[in-house]
């Protein structure tokens, strides 16, 4: 019979699964909102321009290039969301004077506003759902998340 590792039990995988469960639970909520969100700054918004717009407005102007990198998404996505952004007013796309072929993208100020209205509710929202934790509570989580986040994707 073999000996399992303390790392390797049938609770410790009862309880992976789980986290893995929940974590499905909650990227499900997350992409709805996300498409919630788009829908409250525009209606023809669609959930991945709503993430673009709304790291432009938390992080502001970038190129193009570096935002596909931020968002770990294709570059054609990031062309074809900034043509149908700049057709609704949400965004400014500007080349580079440093460098020709590349492109600097800004959130307009209606975008800002509209953002960061879907952020306030979203904020609130969170703290309704975290009123009751204590500092401690929320301190450990955060703690735990920071370092679920630090796991290289793809191993």
């Amino acid at each position: 019979m073999q000996q399992m590792s303390p790392d390797h039990s049938p609770d410790t995988d009862a309880a992976i699964a789980e986290v893995e469960a929940q974590l499905g639970v909650l990227f499900t909520r997350v992409r709805t909102m996300w498409k919630v969100g788009a829908q409250r700054v525009h209606p023809e918004l669609q959930p991945v321009g709503y993430k673009l717009l709304a790291s432009l407005v938390r992080s502001g102007p970038c190129h193009a290039g570096a935002l596909a990198e931020q968002l770990m998404t294709d570059k054609s996505v990031i062309s074809r969301q900034v043509k149908l952004m700049e057709e609704l007013g949400l965004l400014v796309s500007v080349p580079d004077p440093t460098d020709g072929r590349a492109r600097i993208l800004t959130a307009t100020p209606e975008a800002v506003l509209k953002i960061n209205a879907v952020r306030d509710s979203n904020k609130a929202l969170l703290r309704s759902r975290l009123a009751d934790w204590t500092g401690e509570d929320l301190d450990r989580f955060a703690t735990l998340l920071s370092r679920l986040a630090e796991v290289p994707l793809g191993e």
